[in-house]
């Protein structure tokens, strides 16, 4: 006989610790900052094309720093929330693939977004792979978006 609070994975049904005040506000904090994520990353995508048609219009030189300036400040604002994703995730307990879904965010938005950045002003190839990052982050934040909403509170 199961209890009210287990969910079958596979064969064997898993335990899961009921949800506490602490944690069902940590949870529903945690869809909320993922929700806000997407959206910024949705954001992203524009400002990274109005910078790119800026600096067409514009010519190269010193406007390159002002074009992509809002692109940047946003992106490291994702970042900051992606380790406020983390510590929610950690505080709700959404899961062990969420957990560590919210740790990769992390480095892929705060240490690998600016390592490609940086490279791609020398090298094409980096700034290309800088590019695919994002479309992997929004994917990774997109799973995790979609589990969280199918989770109860």
């Amino acid at each position: 006989m199961r209890s009210k609070h287990s969910v079958a994975t596979g064969t064997e049904p898993a335990t899961i610790a009921p949800l506490t005040g602490l944690r069902r506000g940590a949870l529903a904090g945690y869809r909320w900052a993922l929700l806000a994520f997407l959206l910024a990353g949705v954001t992203q995508i524009f400002l990274a094309g109005l910078g790119a048609f800026r600096l067409q219009d514009q010519g190269l030189g010193a406007a390159g720093d002002s074009a992509f300036a809002p692109h940047r400040a946003l992106g490291f604002s994702m970042g900051a929330i992606a380790l406020l994703i983390l510590v929610l995730a950690v505080i709700a307990r959404p899961g062990a693939r969420a957990i560590a879904g919210s740790a990769v965010l992390v480095l892929l938005t705060s240490l690998v977004q600016s390592l490609l950045a940086g490279l791609g002003e020398d090298h094409a190839v980096y700034g290309a792979l800088h590019a695919l990052d994002g479309l992997l982050i929004l994917g990774v934040a997109g799973y995790l978006y979609a589990r969280a909403r199918r989770q109860r509170i």
